[in-house]
């Protein structure tokens, strides 16, 4: 069965960073529209934090992420990776690839394949 990888995740402090890597199945990001990475803290909902159109490169960031994180894309071994800096404590999370296989607009609402996540813990 196709499926996504995230991995990359870690510990650091604040102002640290850490790349995430999303990877498994060539397969899927070959077919998608769109890839992206999301979060969830415990207890809370899960979030939105780029999108990234794999044919054109085009990005979408929350606020939250604006100018410290970097989405991108390795086209010869079709992953995705995101690029986080200047981390801060409420960045901690699990964080998730998805997929959209579906053309046109991609927004959060719309990936629906998933990858397991890697934690994400940034310590003050």
């Amino acid at each position: 069965q196709e499926k996504l990888v995230a991995s990359g995740g870690g510990s650091v402090h604040t102002g640290g960073a850490l790349t995430l890597s999303c990877g498994g199945s060539g397969y899927i990001y070959l077919m998608s529209n769109c890839m992206a990475w999301f979060r969830q803290a415990p207890g809370q909902e899960r979030e939105g934090v780029a999108i990234l159109y794999t044919g054109n490169g085009v990005t979408v960031y929350d606020d939250s992420v604006k100018g410290r994180f970097t989405i991108s894309q390795n086209t010869t071994w079709n992953t995705v990776h995101l690029q986080m800096n200047s981390l801060k404590p409420e960045d901690t999370a699990m964080y998730y690839c998805a997929a959209n296989l579906n053309d046109g607009y991609c927004g959060f609402e719309d990936f629906h394949v998933w990858g397991q996540g890697t934690q994400v813990t940034v310590s003050s």
